[in-house]
């Protein structure tokens, strides 16, 4: 009765249009009301202390950094970067957009910033050289999910502040599978363009590379100092986000000189209220996840889930089969902050190291950020390159494929996760 309450409070909200945070509060508000806990002390006390995390202040700082990235110039000498290196080959512009996503990924960790700025300098190039605008839309959306997957991660973030989860370890597991997401799409373009007779950009000559290489190594430099501070240990995830933000102000301002102070207002306006949503949403969450707590909803789910408790690759398949469900409907956040309460007393359970669990847990709802019919990076490629929203699903489809098999694959073999965040120290 107690599942049937919240889950029929949250779903009710939504259909009736309520933004997600309001719902959650609702959601919650109906469980006290259930539990007969209605107190509207409590819920202000969650509300508030679910926003005062030291933690969650890197999601901000991260979210500002992406801003910066993207109106100082350092996105533009990424792509560029790429282009030098395999614009030249057959498919070369989609192979570009694959680099240059997973570079864009080491930078910003959010996907809606990476398939704008993606959209905005490669989805022309595609289309005027004669890619098939469908295929190009979609080949940057699937490209834009790597973004929370290799860190710094926002979605990490949060999953670590929910699940109470080592982010740094969770940086650390995650750079090899978001490198072979992106090993994914680059087969899967490799396919699809082998008949194409497009004639690629011409080869640039050395000269040329060595200098995109130059102008990009400001860049470049940032997820170096990043995971290098992180596996010394110089600093922690948020400080790192706070790095991040002033590494990108200065190299914006003062080495590339494409960011005028007079522009800051605008950028930190806009980061403020990205942020602003993004907060008030995990605080809205940690008042349903005190009261999931509170009505012993991890137990009941565990009950639910015993006939898989006795093999992990079965009961894993099972989650993420129930995640990819949630994913066709639900934004990556409230997806983590919901379900993340109830799934951790599981994998605990079952003996499932968390890390792993957790890695694998963003990526599902990475991909759940292309899959119809809520499907918001898609939103943002198609308003940002001018597309229906049927051209880029129709586009997206056999690289979301692709991406769900090397999840999979992943669920199957651990070691893919497990043995190569030993290798980074995680």
């Amino acid at each position: 009765m107690t599942i049937a309450v919240f889950l029929g409070s949250l779903l009710l909200a939504m259909a009736i249009g309520m933004p997600i945070a309001f719902a959650l509060l609702a959601s919650g508000v109906a469980l006290m009301w259930q539990l007969d806990l209605f107190d509207a002390q409590i819920l202000a006390q969650n509300l508030i202390g679910g926003a005062d995390s030291f933690p969650l202040l890197a999601v901000p700082f991260f979210m500002l950094a992406g801003e910066i990235m993207n109106a100082g110039g350092l996105s533009r000498r990424i792509v560029a970067l790429a282009l030098a290196l395999v614009g030249h080959v057959r498919g070369g512009l989609g192979y570009v957009t694959i680099m240059a996503g997973c570079l864009l990924s080491a930078l910003s960790g959010s996907a809606v910033a990476d398939a704008a700025a993606l959209t905005a300098l490669l989805l022309p190039m595609m289309v005027s050289a004669g890619h098939d605008r469908a295929r190009a839309g979609g080949l940057i959306a699937a490209t834009g999910v790597i973004g929370p997957v290799i860190p710094p991660s926002i979605g990490l973030v949060i999953f670590g502040v929910a699940a109470n989860v080592s982010i740094s370890k969770l940086f650390l597991a995650a750079i090899v599978p978001g490198l072979l997401i992106g090993g994914a799409l680059w087969v899967t373009w490799a396919w699809l363009v082998r008949h194409e007779k497009i004639e690629p950009p011409p080869r640039q000559s050395g000269r040329q590379i060595v200098a995109a290489a130059r102008e990009a190594g400001w860049a470049l430099l940032l997820p170096v100092i990043i995971l290098v501070g992180l596996r010394m240990g110089v600093f922690t995830p948020t400080e790192a986000a706070v790095v991040a933000a002033v590494y990108a102000l200065f190299v914006a301002t003062v080495v590339y000189r494409e960011l005028r102070f007079p522009d800051l207002y605008k950028i930190f306006v806009s980061a403020a209220k990205t942020s602003a949503v993004v907060m008030f949403l995990i605080a809205a969450a940690m008042v349903s996840a005190w009261l999931i707590t509170v009505a012993d909803l991890p137990a009941k789910v565990v009950a639910l889930l015993e006939p898989f408790m006795g093999n992990k690759i079965v009961l894993m398949i099972a989650i993420m089969l129930l995640v990819m469900a949630v994913g066709t409907a639900m934004d990556m956040t409230p997806t983590i902050l919901i379900l993340t309460p109830v799934l951790m007393p599981v994998v605990v359970a079952a003996g499932i190291d968390p890390v792993y669990f957790g890695v694998m847990f963003i990526i599902n709802n990475s991909i759940g950020l292309i899959t119809p019919p809520v499907g918001v990076v898609l939103n943002v490629v198609a308003g940002v390159g001018r597309m229906r929203m049927d051209e880029v699903t129709r586009g997206v489809l056999p690289f979301m494929v692709a991406e769900f098999a090397i999840m999979f694959l992943m669920v199957l073999f651990p070691q893919l996760v497990t043995v190569p965040a030993k290798w980074f120290g995680g």
